[in-house]
């Protein structure tokens, strides 16, 4: 299970303070695919943050009780001075994992060929997200996080990227933020929609679904 409890994210532009987040409580058990909605800026990507570690909460606390994979479409991971190689490198020693193993699957899944031998900050948005998406299905998680990434690609990437995840991997457990209400049918049973800083879940995605058109 992850559990979020009563998260809150502030940041400071000058003088101001912007609460993006006011106290987000709720929780995905093993398996279940949850769709995370909300308008432009409502925090979706800042909530997937604080879940997957890549940013602490300002209160609150993030438990997590089955593994969790970083941001899938969140690039800011990378070390862009270093290949895409030596970021499988990297990954594979942090997570224990045999690199010659890894390094074979990136290639085949991220089709990115010679790329792989550049600096990541040489890359478009769409190769890291690529990048991202093959190191994170390179390593087994109990859950992944994804913001948007799967419409990153061409259509072969993207029956790709559904087989891999949706298909071998239908037992775990999946946090979609995702502004694609038929994206959303496809690959979720509940959804979370975020609006002026609070969280409200919904298992009638029709319902749900009603209430984000009229946000």
């Amino acid at each position: 299970m992850i559990e979020c409890i009563d998260l809150k994210k502030t940041y400071k532009h000058g003088h101001e303070v912007k609460h993006v987040l006011k106290g987000i409580n709720f929780s995905i058990k093993k398996g279940e695919k949850v769709a995370l909605l909300g308008r432009n800026g409502a925090g979706k990507t800042t909530l997937i943050k604080l879940i997957g570690g890549v940013e602490m909460p300002t209160s609150g606390k993030v438990v997590r009780k089955m593994s969790v994979s970083w941001p899938l479409g969140f690039g800011g991971g990378f070390q862009g001075s270093l290949t895409g190689y030596d970021n499988a490198r990297f990954i594979a020693r942090i997570y224990g994992h045999e690199y010659g193993e890894l390094r074979s699957f990136v290639e085949d899944f991220s089709e990115l060929g010679r790329q792989l031998r550049m600096p990541v900050k040489t890359y478009s948005s769409g190769m890291r997200a690529r990048l991202a998406f093959a190191l994170s299905l390179a390593i087994e998680f109990d859950c992944y996080l994804i913001d948007e990434v799967i419409l990153v690609g061409d259509q072969n990437f993207q029956r790709k990227c559904y087989h891999e995840l949706f298909e071998k991997r239908s037992d775990r457990a999946l946090l979609l933020a995702s502004h694609s209400l038929p994206q959303v049918e496809s690959y979720c049973s509940d959804a979370i929609i975020i609006n002026d800083g609070r969280a409200e879940r919904y298992s009638d995605l029709r319902e749900a679904e009603d209430i984000y058109s009229r946000l």
